[in-house]
């Protein structure tokens, strides 16, 4: 056989397996959003029912604002780019959803802190001191304003983000968090994360707010990659706030699950840059260097969190495999090998994707379960909670997944879409940069 043979038989197989890939996780996309679609939705009181037990049973009817401003966003995404999603009802109950936030999310309006969490009715209960609750909130509303094209809704959105951008890069004391003489000045890697995907998604065909957000976006990725530490051999999740590395227990803290997310958000970054350099720097530093710390060697699947010395870490959780971790390195390895065609990466995306579907999946019922023990058995039999909604299973498919495209070259490297294959029959375009999610942050 010819060498030239030999590599069109391996791109036919390669297109093949992908193909098979995007059937595979198309299915579950439609299985995920029909369990949400027919559970979670409050008829009485608008928004959404998270805590959801294996059959989707409401087992507290407590509604926790990320997860409401996720359902709103991947609803209205779903509606935006899949025709076979483009329904009345999920318009309708994204718009019910994004009304609920409109009405209760914000703890005393006009100002713009939101509660984490609400009563059924929308009465506050907690608040958090972070950003996260009103990063989720912009996301939402900017979603809603391109399927719905009310500027109520991006008039939310940037204000929102206004607000957030004040709080982050010029005075944090709105957020209610007390400066203490013993706390160290630290910086969590999910704040940057979160900024730098917020200037993704309200830029995206938006040049105006592109240009405006592009100084901001840089340095977001600055910040992030600040958390490269130890002559480039370990990605902290938490550095000083001039990027050395903190002491103790909280300065060895490794997440493998945001290192890999941020992975993907600046890959996106430096692709719309056109910074090759970069690009490679991510894939290596933040693709492939916490999966190899982060994967079990014994029993499959992504360690929730480690310790950079290889100390015991403290939280009771660290060896638990979580579901969102694995769909944040499906993303990552997906999109990494889009960029740059390494098929090793597309080997660490099938490694991932058969322990997530084989593990996590619930065939039964529907959904994943979002928490497992290290040896891989369902510890938590919850298909929603606090921390776990819609978002952690079914962003994986539109914003990570796509497939081989008919003209590809330079390996067949797929067009990571957020949306399946690009072509005839596609529900949706291909974007100049493959799509943004964003951030779990503990879920």
């Amino acid at each position: 056989m010819s060498g030239g043979l030999r590599v069109w038989q391996d791109m036919d197989k390669e297109r093949e397996a992908l193909q098979a890939w995007k059937e595979r996780v198309e299915q579950e996309l439609d299985r995920v959003v029909a369990f949400w679609m027919e559970h979670s939705h409050d008829q009485e009181h608008g928004g959404f029912f998270t805590c959801l037990g294996r059959d989707g049973q409401v087992y507290d009817d407590l509604k926790y604002v990320w997860l409401q401003g996720r359902q709103v966003w991947m609803y209205c995404r779903l509606y935006r780019k899949f025709e076979r999603f483009r329904s009345p009802e999920l318009l309708d109950s994204a718009k019910a959803g994004g009304e609920f936030l409109l009405r209760f999310a914000r703890v005393a309006p006009p100002g713009k802190k939101c509660a984490f969490v609400l009563t059924r009715d929308g009465q506050p209960i907690k608040v958090q001191r972070t950003i996260f609750s009103e990063c989720f909130y912009t996301m939402a509303m900017n979603e809603l304003w391109r399927v719905t094209g009310e500027a109520r809704y991006q008039n939310e959105a940037v204000e929102m983000m206004d607000q957030i951008v004040y709080w982050v890069r010029e005075d944090p004391s709105g957020l209610g968090r007390p400066c203490l003489p013993g706390a160290p000045a630290s910086e969590s890697m999910a704040v940057p994360m979160m900024l730098l995907n917020l200037v993704d998604q309200l830029g995206e065909a938006d040049e105006e707010l592109a240009g405006t957000y592009a100084e901001l976006g840089d340095w977001c990725a600055q910040r992030i990659l600040q958390h490269v530490q130890r002559d480039g051999q370990a990605v902290l999740e938490n550095v000083s706030e001039d990027g050395g590395e903190l002491s103790g227990c909280l300065g060895r803290h490794q997440n493998p699950g945001h290192a890999l997310e941020a992975g993907w958000f600046l890959l996106r970054h430096a692709i719309r840059k056109g910074d090759p350099e970069l690009r490679a720097r991510v894939i290596d530093k933040f693709l492939l260097l916490p999966f190899r710390s982060g994967w079990d060697p014994d029993h499959g699947g992504l360690f929730y969190f480690q310790d950079a010395d290889g100390l015991c870490p403290t939280q009771l959780e660290w060896a638990m495999k979580l579901w969102w971790p694995h769909s944040e390195a499906m993303i990552a390895f997906l999109m990494g090998y889009s960029d740059s065609g390494d098929p090793t990466l597309l080997h660490l995306f099938y490694q991932v994707a058969e322990y997530t579907f084989r593990q996590f999946r619930d065939p039964e019922h529907g959904e994943w379960f979002g928490y497992l023990t290290r040896e891989g058995k369902v510890a938590l039999t919850i298909k929603g909670g606090p921390f776990k909604g819609e978002w952690g299973t079914a962003r994986a498919a539109p914003q990570g997944l796509g497939c081989v495209h008919p003209s590809s070259t330079a390996g067949l490297a797929p067009k990571v879409l957020r949306a399946g294959v690009t072509g005839p029959g596609s529900d949706c375009q291909e974007p100049e940069v493959p799509a943004p999610v964003l951030l779990h942050s503990s879920g």
